[in-house]
């Protein structure tokens, strides 16, 4: 009875939700299309980007991959991963390196948007016990979670599954931590922006969803793929009716509770992302398919379209203009300097770090060819240097300018509930302008090795090169600051502006509904014109601001008046052309090389980052590769007692033996030193489709799957949101629901 009440308060809370956002959507779809087609046939571009812009950036290449230690929560054992990261910045978890290299289906499949990393079970503790309100443990009690070593890394999500790993040193642990918030800026920016219409539409809809219910400001977790966010915003207002009715409910100790409390959030989040996937995508494919006659529309009545919305905002003006430029003079004004300087410090420092860091990689570079040899080495380096905006390690400098970024009062004065989103989007800007300055210095040097003689000519080119680049990164960075700054200054006030003026003119909207022609109330609404006019209201202080911070040559801002003309006409041409491969180009390898070959080499040697060969120090038992020469693991004795350790100390002490070098034949695995007592969990309905039953454990010593069954398994994709994983021995299996397998692993899902 619990589970089917639970199952029909979400269904009607999802369908409430989404029933309201699919209506804002729908009016904020003819508004964006109209706005595309009138930006395409008027044009209103900004300064020309003197860098070039490379369109795949990271295809068929792996970030990152190495060992860590993860926390099964079913089975409560801490046991060796193999993690990979690939281009789309999904983590994906083998159960070791030999399962990867032999195309084994993964273990894992996480998607980290919504994620905060902690490095500290400190942290994770205040975080759970602030989710539910009245259940802490009581002190000298064991808390939910122990980690083996002083170096955890945690995935901790408001709603969805916790993520639990450690490694060995502080090191290792700084690496794996660059690595996974580098996953978390990538998939949080899950709205491409390359939809001119579908993307405007719907964050406009979250806006004025989120306004109707009187919530301004910024929202942290505006984060993911567009289904990601309308579950974190059903979930928003479902958890806390959920706490309060079963929280109290909740039976047995402190840390028990807060576990079943956590499994609950988590599989009522997998339901609300179910039913919010179908009801979206049922309202896009509506949209789309009244696109054509809507955009004919468009076409065919542009002026009239105009001239119908300039009319209505004239009105709204007179009305709205005097009391919304009162409110600026009063309340924004005087603290629009000071909220720029708290932006532009960090950033400019961020922007700074990245020139710094291309400078010194192109210089190291260049004195290297110097010592040690010519178009050899070059080819080495270059391949490296690709791929510097998208090391994790070598940009984490660039990106902890950002962490400087605070708003002091500011913040509360204007309900910006977090900085986070600042940060993020200045990180994104410095590793797009980190890889737009790496593939321009790459695109002209490639144009002129061919036409270079002698050691001495290529260096002297690169130099001359490394210069003309940084002059077009100076300026295209200004670009990009100044532009963001007058956006974030317009994301931290106008939501302040809006709610001041609600009470006053919100009320009195509804009468210019009439002023509109009834074939064009799709493409112009009432609301979306008040709120231009009060973003006109707060422009010209934003855009002056920022243009004397410029003029005051503050943080290398250029002027607006300094406008760089294209002087390389050809430059963007040879940016159109095929992909530079270094490698394939001038290693003399033959061209032809097969398809599952060139698969096989692009995962586990074209990596951004090169992982360390050989088995590291903790990796024992049957989570080990089996190296040349390494002892096969013997068969555990069925009647033998366990031989994993229990407790804490013993683990480290384990640990410790480990990386003294002690030969480990036996299995050995990690454990929470945690009573084993089952936990009860909410589950799933039998029509979702997204959680699976986990596979069993594989050992080294299982069968080789054939190549077409490997082939025929489902490999991870840039737009899974659902843990997708076949029984080892590489058949793939059809969903099932949520479970338990006999390893007690159980399930764990992205989303």
């Amino acid at each position: 009875p619990c589970l089917t009440w639970l199952w029909f308060s979400v269904a009607e809370k999802t369908g409430k939700v989404l029933g309201e956002f699919c209506r804002c959507y729908k009016e904020q779809y003819g508004v964006a299309l109209f706005n595309s087609v009138r930006y395409e046939i008027e044009g209103n571009g900004g300064p020309q980007a003197q860098l070039l812009h490379r369109k795949v950036p990271l295809e068929d290449h792996v970030i990152y991959s190495g060992n860590l230690f993860q926390y099964i929560e079913e089975n409560k054992k801490w046991r060796n991963r193999f993690c990979v990261v690939p281009h789309n910045y999904g983590l994906v978890l083998y159960e070791n390196k030999l399962a990867y290299e032999r195309d084994l289906p993964p273990r894992v499949l996480v998607n980290s948007a919504g994620y905060k990393i902690l490095t500290s079970v400190d942290q994770y503790l205040e975080l759970v016990n602030s989710s539910l309100p009245g259940v802490t443990p009581k002190s000298g009690h064991s808390p939910i979670l122990k980690c083996p070593t002083d170096f955890p890394l945690i995935l901790w999500h408001p709603y969805a599954r916790h993520y639990y790993f450690c490694v060995m040193t502080g090191k290792e642990q700084e690496k794996w931590r660059a690595v996974f918030q580098d996953c978390v800026r990538h998939c949080n920016n899950g709205i491409s922006e390359d939809s001119k219409v579908e993307a405007p539409a719907f964050t406009d809809a979250v806006r004025m969803y989120r306004q109707s219910k009187e919530q301004y400001g910024t929202w942290d977790m505006l984060c993911g793929n567009e289904t990601q966010v309308l579950s974190n915003l059903v979930m928003e207002e479902l958890l806390p009716e959920l706490r309060t009715t079963i929280g109290p409910r909740l039976k047995g100790k402190a840390q028990e509770r807060q576990r079943t409390w956590i499994q609950i959030s988590d599989a009522v989040y997998r339901m609300v992302y179910e039913q919010t996937k179908a009801q979206y995508d049922a309202a896009m494919a509506k949209c789309e398919e009244e696109r054509p006659q809507m955009e004919s529309t468009i076409r065919t009545d542009m002026d009239q379209i105009i001239t119908s919305k300039e009319h209505l905002a004239s009105k709204i003006r007179a009305f709205v203009l005097p009391k919304a430029e009162v409110c600026v003079r009063n309340h924004v004004q005087p603290y629009i300097s000071s909220i720029l300087e708290a932006l532009m410090t960090p950033t400019s420092q961020g922007f700074a770090e990245v020139r710094e860091v291309f400078f010194k990689e192109v210089t190291d570079m260049n004195m290297n060819i110097v010592n040690e040899g010519g178009l050899e080495k070059l080819v080495e380096y270059m391949e490296k240097l690709s791929h510097l905006a998208f090391h994790p390690v070598k940009m984490q400098s660039c990106y902890e300018k950002m962490d400087q970024l605070k708003l002091e009062g500011l913040q509360q004065r204007f309900d910006v509930s977090s900085t986070s989103v600042f940060k993020q989007r200045a990180q994104i800007h410095m590793r797009q302008q980190m890889d737009d300055a790496v593939y321009t210095f790459e695109t002209l040097l490639h144009q002129e090795l061919g036409k270079l003689q002698g050691k001495d000519d290529l260096c002297k080119s690169i130099q001359r090169i490394l210069e003309r680049v940084l002059k077009k990164y100076d300026y295209d960075s200004s670009t990009v600051r100044k532009k963001f700054f007058r956006e974030a200054l317009l994301q931290i006030t106008i939501p302040f502006l809006l709610k001041k003026l609600a009470p006053t003119c919100k009320g009195e909207l509804a009468k210019f509904q009439e002023l509109i022609f009834e074939d064009f109330a799709s493409f112009i609404l009432v609301e979306n014109t008040y709120e231009e006019v009060v973003l006109q209201s707060v422009m010209k202080d934003i855009m002056q601001a920022v243009k004397e911070a410029a003029v005051q040559r503050k943080h290398n801002l250029y002027r607006d008046s300094m406008v760089m003309h294209n002087s390389d006409p050809n430059l963007h041409l040879l940016g159109e052309g095929i992909p530079i491969d270094w490698g394939e180009e001038y290693s003399g390898q033959p061209e032809a090389e097969p398809a599952a070959d060139k698969r096989r080499r692009a995962k586990q040697v074209v990596s951004v980052i090169q992982d360390d060969e050989g088995v590291l120090p903790y990796e024992v038992g049957t989570d080990a590769v089996l190296q040349p020469g390494s002892p096969q693991p013997r068969e555990p004795d069925p009647g033998a007692p366990p031989s994993s350790p229990d407790g804490v100390e013993e683990i480290r002490e384990a640990l410790l033996k480990e990386s003294l070098g002690d030969s480990v034949e036996r299995e050995e695995r990690l454990t929470n030193a945690m009573p084993a007592s089952p936990v009860p969990r909410a589950d799933v309905p039998s029509g979702a489709s997204v959680p699976h039953a986990a596979p069993a454990s594989s050992t080294p010593g299982a069968e080789t799957p054939s190549p077409s069954a490997e082939m025929a398994c489902h490999q991870p994709s840039d737009k899974e949101t659902g843990e997708e994983v076949a029984p080892p021995g590489g058949e793939c299996s059809p969903p099932q629901p949520m479970g338990t397998t006999e390893s007690g692993e159980g399930v764990q899902t992205e989303f």
